[in-house]
């Protein structure tokens, strides 16, 4: 049998889209948590619902969107709606089970920084900003995050708390009002960490080929390792050809790694 051959990006793709079940709503951003939902869909969970942030509700784009506001994510929508109703009315009433995550770093407890590297008056890099992310993260049932397993972006303590994990422990989300679910599971190319207990990411499964000393090495904490620490299913290559044939044939999105 020939050795199946994938990049991180498609490996991170395919493994987030597994977290996803039937009849999800999803507030989902474009790039590669689009692809994961759109994989999802043509898998295990034809019935997921997405949704976007310029108000977009039962998106089926013809092809792959390249902004929020791509005019190829009303085609075929169930509902078009203000941004202020697609968060006030949907997002805040608890109606979103999933908010894909994005951002620069992420810390042990799923807090995330998408502002600044550095000081915040005069930071070394300013990064794009929050969009809605905050409000995603304080309201979303489940949130996720994909993000490539290297120690820069897993700092202990992110410099900037774009978006509330769990702050820094789990009671801290219903101290500040946060009735969302937080940060619940993290997926990388070495693996995936959930949050324990505590808040406290921590290595729940390795990707086949990883191990435990490449996640140390590219964390920026002591991380822990679960009791039952699990290894993901092998990358199929149905999965595969969905991807690159189907949803991102031009490469723009599934590019990156070896």
């Amino acid at each position: 049998m020939n050795e199946i051959k994938y990049s991180s990006a498609e490996l991170m793709i395919i493994n987030a889209a597994r977290l996803l079940r039937d009849r999800d709503v999803v507030f989902v951003g474009v790039g590669q948590p689009n692809l994961a939902c759109n994989l999802a869909k043509r898998t295990h969970a034809p019935n997921l619902e997405m949704m976007y942030e310029a108000g977009v509700i039962g998106a089926e784009p013809a092809r792959l969107p390249l902004s929020i506001g791509d005019p190829t994510l009303v085609s075929g929508s169930l509902s078009v709606v203000s941004m202020y109703d697609i968060f006030a009315n949907y997002l805040q009433r608890g109606n979103v089970d999933v908010g894909f995550m994005g951002g620069a770093q992420i810390d042990k407890y799923g807090n995330i920084n998408a502002t600044v590297i550095g000081g915040y008056d005069h930071p070394k890099v300013r990064l794009p900003g929050s969009g809605g992310s905050q409000e995603i993260a304080a309201w979303a049932n489940r949130c996720y995050i994909m993000t490539p397993h290297q120690k820069r972006r897993f700092p202990e303590k992110v410099e900037f708390m774009t978006s509330a994990g769990f702050i820094g422990g789990k009671g801290d989300r219903q101290k500040a009002g946060l009735r969302g679910g937080g940060m619940l599971a993290v997926v990388t190319d070495i693996g995936m960490m959930e949050p324990d207990e505590t808040g406290e990411m921590i290595l729940t499964a390795l990707h086949p080929g990883k191990t435990v000393e490449q996640a140390k090495e590219n964390t920026g904490w002591e991380l822990k390792i679960a009791t039952e620490l699990k290894t993901t299913a092998m990358v199929t290559q149905s999965e595969l050809r969905i991807l690159r044939e189907e949803l991102d044939p031009t490469g723009i999105y599934l590019k990156g790694g070896g």
